[in-house]
């Protein structure tokens, strides 16, 4: 199995870049894990707010096409957090030091438009949403960073 560092699979530097490492990929979904810091960026030292986990969840489906990119031997390419849909959250937030398990799953991609299912559990926490994403392929992507 080819695997390749968080560092490798996104353009996120710093204190952007929020999963911690890949536990496990396919085809068609990965999981991370996240653990919540209290580097002021989105909450404060004691919770993030739980919306965050959006963010969580566009990092991981990133992360997922990077990945597929990689293994193909194709360039990586930026994509697009378009929306979500039907999100729903058991929690407010998530209390600094969890650790967050992350789920993706590509429900459908085409002509670079895809929605995955995503979910984002940890002791009492079950975070759902679908996410939009616009991921373009190398050639319309080249016309967007030109």
């Amino acid at each position: 199995m080819n695997e390749f560092a968080v560092n490798e699979l996104l353009a996120h530097e710093g204190s952007m870049m929020l999963l911690d490492k890949i536990i496990k990929f396919d085809g068609q979904s990965m999981v991370s894990e996240v653990t919540v810091r209290d580097n002021g960026l989105f909450g404060d030292d004691k919770a993030v707010p739980a919306l965050v986990g959006i963010e969580y969840m566009a990092q991981t489906i990133a992360a997922h096409g990077n990945m597929m990119d990689k293994i193909a031997q194709r360039p990586t390419y930026l994509g697009f957090l378009l929306g979500t849909r039907a999100y729903t959250s058991n929690v407010d937030s998530f209390l600094t030091g969890s650790v967050l398990t992350v789920t993706v799953k590509k429900i459908i991609q085409e002509q670079g438009l895809g929605v995955f299912d995503c979910k984002i559990t940890a002791p009492g926490v079950l975070v759902e949403a679908k996410l939009n994403v616009y991921l373009p392929d190398s050639a319309q992507n080249r016309v967007l960073t030109e």
